[in-house]
């Protein structure tokens, strides 16, 4: 059985199609990796230039990668839900049902900062800096995902 990833943020055009790129880069392809947004402003639209620009950067292509919002079909779908910041956190949360629901929702950023509850900021209003420091963070947070991931399915 494939294990499924999802990962979150607000339109799904900026950090959860890098964090989706970056860790589907990292593990074979037997491991389900997907991103949504919370919103529903790019349902259908592609990543942000400026996240396919990073990502073709590292040699990873995200142009492919279309919008959608998130559903609470998602919480069967996925076996972890990973949200880039707090206020993905809690409009995700606000839809499960159960605490097994709840249980799969995770802040990305808890992988570096276990507790913190550190948000990995939004860049589409900024420069494109922004855009490299977010690929930074989600790149460091997807090692240490993807190493979790292959000791604890090392039998796939």
């Amino acid at each position: 059985m494939a294990v499924k990833i999802l990962m979150v943020c607000l339109g799904n055009i900026c950090r959860s199609p890098l964090a989706e790129g970056i860790l589907r880069s990292k593990l074979p392809k037997n491991f389900i990796i997907d991103s949504v947004g919370t919103g529903n402003w790019h349902i259908g639209n592609p990543p942000d230039p400026r996240s396919v620009k990073i990502a073709s950067e590292k040699g990873i292509d995200i142009s492919n990668l279309r919008g959608r919002q998130f559903s609470t079909q998602d919480f069967i779908n996925f076996d972890c839900i990973y949200v880039m910041d707090n206020q993905n956190h809690k409009d995700v949360i606000a839809l499960a049902t159960t605490e097994a629901e709840k249980s799969k929702v995770k802040l990305i950023l808890d992988e570096l900062f276990p507790n913190e509850n550190v948000d990995v900021p939004d860049p589409y209003f900024g420069l494109q800096d922004g855009f490299e420091k977010v690929y930074d963070m989600l790149d460091a947070a997807c090692n240490v995902i993807a190493d979790k991931l292959l000791k604890e399915n090392s039998t796939l």
